[in-house]
């Protein structure tokens, strides 16, 4: 089985010609310029001294060079860690340095604050610096400007076997630091080989790029159309926020197989005005990270009534473990959420109680997941990876999710919540602990503490209650901009209250079922 990258260099053998990406606005390029370019990016990265297991960091906006960074990073062995380019520098400084990257390509615009934050750390980064990105342009004429000291002599593509690290992504901890999950070639190409197996793409299908690549839908997006010779159309932060565009876009580029969060569904269907554009292209909808409230699921399905709709579930640990089509015809009377389905072909699943022991049908436990595609552990974390795995006699590792189901008859799992204090939120992971520690460290807050609310119809809101120091109220808008200071937008709490004193348990532990009965 190849790896990820030789997957590229096929379909460039393939098809040269053939156009690989697509950067609405900027620009698109063919399998050979890109395989071309990802080669040049591979020897200058070797002229860094990068080499099989190191990590190289990727901070910049989407676009065909942040593709072409990402194959020219795995062409050297070494893994990929991607940051967010709308989180805090912080943000980026920390995960950056915890990874400890050999080098980070980074665009100009993020340079300045991600040095200083890293200063702050007692560290440096090294960075490779486009001037700017779009449709490839900015990678070349870096690797120009720098061939320009010295042409960095041609090496072969690195072959780090299935089991060497490909990327490692980094997601919400609830110890206030975001934490790596570390995925191999292995964990991915048997991901994307589920993907062709069931949802048959071939070289004429034109693919969504929807998810941002530090977001594990990425990892679909990315590499199951480059494998089949397919196009992959980019689409960036701000589009994908405007549904009249995005609309537009996927009837325009004749999109076959889209892929997102159920809530950006739900906004084409209330306002991309799907109703004026020819659809007729598009094979399947994809859509994942969250629940997918029934009549906003209706809703798009009455608008794209083509394709086949495809529910699936699984964290970043496992990218998706658990899928289920959805029926052609959504009952009027229908309001419960869809199951998530069966497990995957390529992994294994289990509903165990506390202490680890397998339930039967129809009670609730904790979703395990064991198989070639999960993760191999968090980068750095010894004490949470013991804590992340139940261990079978013969060595087997089964994931714990942390998600409560139920599985009926025929194998198919309801999802029942959380075990813990995490939520999904648009799509992505937030520990509520997180939000907690950043108030923390705000000079007027004593106390803090978070808690989600979820809807009938699946929708979370998050709000967080404070003690301040003087026993009074403090400005919305300054809390607000405190948060977006420290944390990604998604973790931003929706709503603040104020107590003199935060409730306690008779363990003297904050008392969260009190804080939810205050709404």
């Amino acid at each position: 089985m190849p790896c990820l990258h030789h997957w590229l260099d096929a379909s460039v053998a393939r098809a040269p010609g053939a156009v690989a990406l697509t950067d609405p606005g900027r620009g698109s390029i063919g399998y050979g310029d890109l395989g071309r370019l990802t080669d040049r990016l591979r020897d200058r990265l070797r002229v860094l001294g990068v080499g099989a297991g190191d990590r190289v960091g990727l901070y910049l906006s989407k676009s065909i060079d942040s593709v072409a960074t990402i194959f020219g990073i795995l062409k050297t062995g070494a893994a990929y860690t991607p940051v967010d380019p709308g989180s805090p520098p912080w943000r980026a400084a920390f995960i950056l340095t915890d990874c400890d990257v050999r080098v980070a390509v980074v665009e100009r615009a993020f340079v300045a604050a991600l040095e200083a934050e890293a200063a702050k750390l007692g560290k440096t980064i090294r960075c490779v610096v486009l001037e700017e990105v779009g449709g490839g342009r900015g990678l070349a004429a870096a690797l120009d400007a720098a061939d320009r000291g010295g042409v960095a002599p041609v090496t072969p593509t690195a072959d780090p076997g299935l089991d060497g690290l490909a990327y490692i992504l980094y997601t919400s901890g609830s110890t206030g630091k975001p934490k790596g999950v570390m995925l191999t070639h292995r964990a991915a190409t048997t991901f994307v080989d589920w993907c062709s197996e069931v949802f048959q793409p071939t070289a004429a299908d034109v693919f969504s790029s929807h998810a941002p690549f530090h977001f594990d839908l990425s990892v679909h997006d990315i590499y199951v159309p480059l494998k089949h010779g397919a196009r992959l159309v980019l689409i960036g932060e701000e589009l994908g926020k405007d549904p009249g565009r995005l609309a537009e876009l996927a009837a325009a580029e004749r999109i076959s197989i889209w892929y997102s969060t159920p809530s950006i569904l739900s906004l084409l269907a209330q306002y991309g005005r799907l109703e004026r554009h020819d659809y007729s292209a598009l094979r399947h909808v994809l859509f994942a990270g969250e629940v997918f409230p029934v009549p906003r699921l209706r809703a798009i399905k009455a608008l794209w009534h083509g394709p086949r709709y495809w529910n699936l579930y699984g964290p970043t640990e496992t990218n998706v473990c658990t899928y289920y089509e959805i029926p052609d015809q959504v009952p009027e009377d229908r309001t419960d959420p869809y199951p998530i389905g069966w497990c995957c072909s390529h992994l294994r699943s289990r509903v165990v109680d506390l202490d680890g022991s397998i339930l039967t049908g129809g009670e609730e436990g904790e979703l395990v997941i064991a198989g070639p595609g999960i993760m191999s552990g968090y980068w750095n974390l010894p004490e949470r990876n013991a804590a992340a795995f139940l261990t079978d006699p013969d060595g087997t590792p089964w994931y714990k999710t942390g998600d409560l189901v139920v599985e009926e008859p025929g194998g198919v799992y309801l999802f029942h919540g959380r075990r813990d204090r995490m939520v999904k939120r648009r799509g992505y992971r937030v520990e509520l602990g997180e939000i907690e520690a950043a108030l923390s460290g705000h000079p007027q807050v004593r106390e803090a503490a978070c808690v989600a609310m979820v809807s009938h119809d699946g929708q979370v809101t998050i709000k967080a209650w404070l003690a301040s120091r003087n026993g009074g109220r403090l400005s919305i808008i300054e809390l607000k901009q405190f948060c977006m200071d420290r944390l990604p937008q998604y973790m931003v709490p929706d709503a603040f209250g104020f107590l003199e004193t935060l409730p306690r348990t008779s363990t003297d532990k904050t008392d969260l079922q009190a804080l939810k009965a205050l709404g």
